[in-house]
């Protein structure tokens, strides 16, 4: 039987005999996702915390790998239940516990899928005025228009629609990244890159974590939702394999190719983390600008798509009571606003929303070290019913997984810093427990406040989160996880 059109399968348990997709097909999405010119982006950021190129490459292959490995674990919820990610987080929150870290996830989802949407618009504008094409309000208002169309309408189409997109995207976007980084070979230059000095320990921490967060962990909150269409029959480690391979191919080979490139040339590892599109139309010939154009945006709106259509699905775990392709329509239009905001109207926007979803990476990596090991811990499948009701064996909330979400949350802001602080000063609160721990001091300079020490920007919050949280569950929740198991 063919798969519809639309899917109509929302936050339910999806049936027995839609559970069709092999281990291998997770690889579509998973990479169509990450092999956006973006991820060279990292290159500059991490050579920009003060390490040396071997440093960074060896930082982002483990901080790639590991990250979209924790992904894969999350996904063998999926497998085992068949129900969004959100919904089998129910099992280690309560039916309304869940709702707490939810909120988080939504916010996190649609922020990021914005941002995305964002680059797509600005990326058109970069190349059409580089190529004399067309400039101005029509170019913004058109790109903007087309792309959340797009995006609205592959989201709302639903999971079997996305798949067949994303498995012929990956081969285009693939083969034509290939390309551009063979044209840019030219401008590597390996004395330069190799006279880069070491860094430190505390340094190669922070560039590891923020290369976690901005790959696996950047979507470990929608993990499940593209695995739950897997057989029961499936293995625990093809569901990993393929989400880990899937994920990380593109990345790791972007990342280096953006270290040997920012690492040449001090102007273009100035340029390229803010604005990696503006910068590589630089270091290209003419006549391949428009097919980096589309590549750089089918890749952005890929990834937008994926975001948006879990976020919908994130939305109906809330206990909102529409179908699923109204929700996907509705965060698509939320999308939409927020795209159109900023590009017309707001003066100083990105900064401050990049500080205010960064933010949200503690509370997250919270919420991934407790499913993780909720995940780990559980050697049946889910009691499905139960996901659904209060009074089941899950529960209305679970007190220990809730305490421990809001405990390491507190502590996890509290050893990070606001990376944005001069365009969002009212996110300084952060990194309360640096001073008090000598990590680090805070330095209200009147030309821009900055934070001295060490370990200040090293953000240890965000592995403190994941790691504290997944021992405390490991630890305190065993005895009631086998207790729902005996119970079933």
């Amino acid at each position: 039987m063919s798969a519809p059109l639309v899917e109509t399968t929302g936050i339910e348990i999806v049936e027995e005999s839609q559970r069709t997709a092999r281990p291998r097909d997770l690889f579509w999405p998973w990479f169509a996702a990450n092999v956006s010119v973006f991820g060279m982006s990292y290159g500059s950021w991490g050579l920009g915390f003060g390490i040396s190129f071997a440093q960074a490459v060896v930082v982002s292959l483990i901080g790639i790998v590991i990250s979209f490995a924790l992904c894969g674990l999350i996904a063998i919820a999926g497998k085992r239940g068949s129900a969004p990610t959100m919904v089998l987080s129910r099992a280690a929150f309560g039916v309304h516990g869940q709702k707490v870290p939810g909120i988080v996830s939504w916010l996190t989802s649609i922020g990021w899928e914005t941002m995305l949407a964002i680059s797509a618009v600005l990326a058109t504008a970069t190349v059409f005025q580089a190529l004399g094409l067309a400039s101005g309000t029509a170019v913004l208002v058109i790109a903007t228009l087309v792309i959340a169309a797009i995006i609205v309408t592959a989201s709302v189409l639903g999971y079997h629609t996305i798949m067949r997109i994303q498995s012929v995207l990956t081969w285009a976007t693939g083969a034509m990244t290939i390309v551009f980084m063979v044209l840019t070979i030219p401008h590597i230059d390996l004395a330069a890159v190799a006279s880069a000095p070491s860094g430190s320990v505390q340094q190669m921490v922070g560039a590891l974590v923020m290369v976690m967060t901005g790959f696996g962990l950047g979507w470990i909150n929608i993990a499940a939702d593209w695995s739950r269409y897997q057989r029961r029959s499936t293995s625990d480690g093809a569901i990993v394999a393929w989400n880990t391979i899937g994920g990380s191919a593109a990345p790791v080979i972007l990342v280096v190719f953006g270290l040997l490139l920012a690492g040449s040339d001090a102007d273009v590892m100035a340029r390229i983390g803010d604005d990696p599109v503006g910068t590589l139309v630089t270091l290209l010939p003419l006549w391949a600008l428009i097919p980096f154009w589309i590549v750089a945006v089918l890749t952005l709106v890929s990834g937008a798509v994926n975001g948006i259509y879990s976020s919908g699905l994130t939305l109906l775990s809330l206990g909102i009571r529409i179908p699923r392709p109204a929700a996907a329509f509705l965060d698509g239009a939320i999308l939409t606003a927020g795209t159109i905001w900023v590009v017309f109207f707001a003066t100083s926007f990105i900064g401050p929303f990049q500080s205010f979803l960064i933010t949200l990476g503690v509370p997250i990596a919270s919420w991934a070290g407790i499913l993780i090991a909720d995940v780990l811990t559980r050697r049946r499948d889910y009691d499905e019913a139960a996901l659904f009701d209060p009074s089941g064996r899950y529960g209305s909330v679970d007190w220990i997984s809730i305490v421990t979400f809001a405990a390491t949350s507190l502590v996890g802001w509290g050893l990070v810093v606001n990376s944005y602080a001069e365009d969002a000063p009212w996110n300084n609160w952060q990194g309360y427990l640096l001073e008090p721990l000598r990590m680090g001091t805070f330095v209200d300079d009147p030309a821009g406040a900055y934070w001295d020490g060490t370990w200040a920007y090293a953000n240890l919050g965000v592995l403190f989160a994941l790691v504290a949280s997944f021992l405390i569950t490991l630890v305190a929740r065993r005895g009631r996880i086998r207790q729902q198991e005996r119970d079933a």
